[in-house]
């Protein structure tokens, strides 16, 4: 069964009335995601390609019983909006928004967690259980459904993992993103729980870069309570010490969070790291050969 986003995802999302937000709503949509209901204040009463928009949250979830939110406000306003889809009753936020500002993101960490709230993102592609459900702004063209469990950092980078792993016949369960930012709503840990506990994964593949710690204590933690093989990609092995690349979260300080640190720390736990997303893939086939 897919984890995050499912058959019974109600979908609302924030900032419909935006070039992006409505782009993406209505990719979520013809996939097949009940996009059930959008929010602009001083907007409600319109419709985006027939989907209802609301001033509030709290009347999306009301009148449409959405259960699930999209983040697609200018980052000013995105804490705001997480505030309000988790005052509302959303019990899935994601994020896609980039550039919340960190001390942000710290206060609405601290303010979802004791609600058991799930949240992907900030900076996020989103999260894609094939077949079912597609939340975020991921081409689930390039995927397939199946067993193996995708959990990353990188959007990008999980587009051609997906991609590399339906060409070697293997599918996913589901696909989640959970944003490259310093501070974000769930861990590499959260995921790998759900996935452990999920009867429809496998196998899982987890894809990394460079900055902080988040993949050895992933590591760690395979090593006591996850019993699926894991296999890992570590994006980064050319980044110069001290310069960000690509996400807020991906600068290496001194000798710390480096890709070849990160590798080594993983294969000492007995998790391969393919040197390549091409190389990961292959793993992936191995291990469930």
């Amino acid at each position: 069964m897919p984890i995050i986003v499912t058959a019974e995802t109600r979908l609302v999302v924030q900032g419909i009335t935006g070039r992006e937000g409505s782009f993406h709503a209505s990719r979520n949509r013809d996939y097949g995601t009940a996009v059930v209901a959008g929010v602009t204040p001083g907007k409600g009463g319109q419709d985006v390609d027939g989907v209802p928009v609301y001033d509030t949250v709290a009347g999306a979830v009301a009148e449409q019983d959405a259960n699930t939110a999209m983040v697609f406000v200018p980052p000013r306003f995105a804490a705001d909006a997480i505030y309000e889809a988790v005052d509302a009753g959303c019990g899935t936020i994601i994020c896609i928004t980039e550039g919340i500002p960190a001390h942000d993101m710290l206060r609405i960490y601290n303010y979802i967690r004791p609600r058991g709230v799930t949240m992907l993102g900030p900076n996020c592609p989103g999260a894609l259980s094939p077949g079912i459900a597609n939340v975020g702004i991921i081409p689930a063209q390039v995927f397939a459904a199946g067993r193996v469990g995708l959990v990353s950092r990188s959007g990008t980078l999980t587009y051609q993992i997906g991609k590399e792993l339906a060409d070697l016949g293997l599918g996913n369960s589901t696909i989640v993103g959970i944003g490259g930012d310093p501070i974000v709503g769930s861990s590499f840990i959260d995921i790998l729980e759900r996935f452990e506990a999920d009867p429809g994964t496998d196998l899982i593949v987890m894809v990394g870069e460079i900055g902080g710690d988040e993949e050895e204590k992933a590591g760690a933690y395979i090593d006591e309570h996850v019993s699926k093989p894991v296999v890992a990609y570590i994006a980064g092995f050319q980044a110069p010490a001290g310069k960000t690349m690509g996400h807020a979260g991906a600068i290496i300080s001194g000798s710390s969070g480096t890709a070849a640190g990160k590798q080594q720390a993983l294969q000492a736990r007995g998790i391969p790291v393919g040197d390549s997303p091409t190389a990961a893939a292959r793993l992936a086939a191995e291990r469930l050969a």
